[in-house]
C-alpha cells in the first residue's frame, strides 16, 4: 500500500526554448549567477514540499554542465543546509556515484550530514553516467567492467565502515589502512569517526540494466532500488521486479512484489489527459535531448540521437513522444483522478510497494512546479491515506 510520496529535482536552470525544435542541449550555456541559481531552487522545492506533506526530497550529485541541466555537485552539504530550512522532511541523495569519491570519505561525510540532520538524510549511491565528470575524477566509466568493480568494492568499504567499529580493507583499487607507522605502532585497522547513528543505514540504488549480479549485490547490502523514467518501456518494471525479489530470495528472504523499492514517474495535472499532454510536452522532450544518448534509455538510435542535436531533423525523425511515455506508464498525464486510478493500478498489482517519487521533467520552470507539486498533494495524495 502506497505511504510515501517523493519528488526528485536535478538542479536545473529554467531553460528557455524548449522541446525538439528548440535549443539543443550541446548549444546552452548559462552564467555563474544562473547556475547557481539551481540552488536557490533547491530550497524552494524543499521548503515547499516540507509544508504540504512529501516525504522525502531527492537531488542528484552532477558536475561540470555548463548547459545549466544538473547543478548541485554536493548533496550532502546541500542536505545539512535544507534540514536547516526545513522542519520534517527527509533529504534524499540521489544519487553518491561512488566511483567518483574515495569510500571512506564519502561515509565520513554521509555520517556527519546524518548525525547533523537528525537523521533526515537518505543515503543513495551509484555507479555514474556522464564520461565528462567520471572520467574527470580520476574513475572509469567508458571501462564499464572497471567501473562496476570500483563501484562494488567502494560500496563494501563503505559499509564496512559503517558497521563495523574497527575494519581493515584489502582490495583491488583500496588498501585501507596502508601499513605505516603511527604513534609508536604499525596502522592495522581504522575507526570511521563518526560513524551514523542509525544501523544498518537505508540506502537506495537506480536500477537500469537489471542484471542478477546487480541484483545480488544490493541484497547483500540490504540496499533499496528505484525503478524510473525509461524503465517503464517494455516490460522492465516487471523483469526488474521480479529480479530483485529473487536476489533477496537467493539470501533467504521473502519480499513481496514491490518491497523496498520506488516507482518513479514524470507527472503532469491538467483538465484533460490531452491538456495536460500539450502542457508538458516540451519539458518531456527538454528531457529526452538531455537523457535520451546517456544509456538511460535504451531504445534512442543513433538517428534519434542526431535529430535531438540538430532540429533541423526533427521533422523528418520518429522521436520519442510524451504519448508513448504515457501510454508505456513512464509518465502520469491528467486529470487528479486519471493520476489517482494509474497509481491505484500500480499498488493492486505489487502489494509491497509503499512509495513512489513523482517529478516534473527536466526544464519545467520552478513556478510551473511548485503549483504542480502543490496540486499533486492536495488533490492526489489524500486518496491514499487514511482519515
Amino acid at each position: 500500500m502506497l505511504k510515501h510520496f517523493d519528488s526528485s529535482y536535478v538542479g536545473t536552470v529554467d531553460m528557455e526554448n524548449c522541446g525538439y525544435l528548440g535549443t539543443p542541449i550541446n548549444d546552452r550555456h548559462y552564467s555563474n549567477e544562473e547556475l547557481a541559481g539551481a540552488l536557490y531552487k533547491s530550497e524552494k522545492y524543499a521548503e515547499t514540499m516540507d509544508r504540504l506533506g512529501y516525504d522525502t526530497f531527492w537531488m542528484a550529485e552532477h558536475h561540470f554542465q555548463p548547459e545549466g541541466t544538473e547543478c548541485i555537485p554536493n548533496l550532502l552539504m546541500m542536505a545539512v543546509h535544507l534540514a536547516g530550512i526545513t522542519k520534517r522532511i527527509r533529504i534524499g541523495c540521489g544519487f553518491n556515484v561512488v566511483p567518483m569519491w574515495h569510500p571512506l570519505r564519502l561515509a565520513e561525510d554521509y555520517a556527519t550530514a546524518e548525525i547533523l540532520t537528525r537523521g533526515r538524510t537518505v543515503f543513495g549511491v551509484a555507479r555514474g553516467y556522464h564520461t565528462r565528470e567520471v572520467e574527470t575524477f580520476g574513475a572509469p566509466l567508458l571501462d564499464q567492467t572497471a567501473n562496476r568493480e570500483m563501484f562494488e568494492e567502494g560500496c563494501d568499504l563503505i559499509f564496512k565502515a559503517f558497521n563495523e567499529e574497527r575494519f581493515s580493507h584489502r582490495g583491488k583499487y583500496f588498501t585501507c589502512p596502508p601499513e605505516v607507522p603511527y604513534r609508536g605502532y604499525t596502522l592495522k585497522e581504522l575507526t570511521l569517526v563518526p560513524r551514523p547513528l542509525k544501523r544498518p543505514v537505508e540506502c537506495w540504488q537506480p536500477i537500469q540494466g537489471g542484471t542478477d549480479r546487480a541484483f545480488d549485490f544490493m541484497a547483500k547490502h540490504g540496499i533499496c532500488g528505484v525503478i524510473g523514467g525509461g524503465s517503464a518501456e517494455g516490460g522492465a518494471v516487471e523483469r526488474h521486479m521480479e529480479g530483485f525479489r529473487n536476489a533477496y530470495k537467493r539470501r533467504g528472504i521473502e519480499l513481496a512484489p514491490g518491497a523496498r523499492l520506488s516507482l518513479g514517474y514524470q507527472f503532469h495535472i491538467a483538465s484533460s489527459r490531452e491538456q495536460a499532454m500539450r502542457e508538458a510536452a516540451i519539458y518531456y522532450e527538454e528531457n529526452m535531448k538531455m537523457f535520451g544518448e546517456l544509456r538511460l534509455s535504451r531504445a534512442i538510435t543513433e538517428e534519434q540521437i542526431a535529430a535531438m542535436r540538430d532540429p533541423r531533423l526533427v521533422p523528418n525523425t520518429k522521436l520519442p513522444r510524451i504519448e508513448d511515455a504515457v501510454k508505456a506508464g513512464g509518465f502520469l498525464a491528467g486529470t487528479p483522478t486519471d493520476i489517482i486510478e494509474q497509481l491505484k493500478a500500480a499498488e493492486e498489482r505489487y502489494p509491497g510497494l509503499e512509495r513512489v517519487s513523482c517529478s516534473l521533467a527536466l526544464g519545467t520552470p520552478l513556478t510551473l512546479a511548485l503549483e504542480q507539486l502543490e496540486r499533486f498533494s492536495q488533490e492526489v495524495m489524500p486518496a491514499f491515506r487514511k482519515a
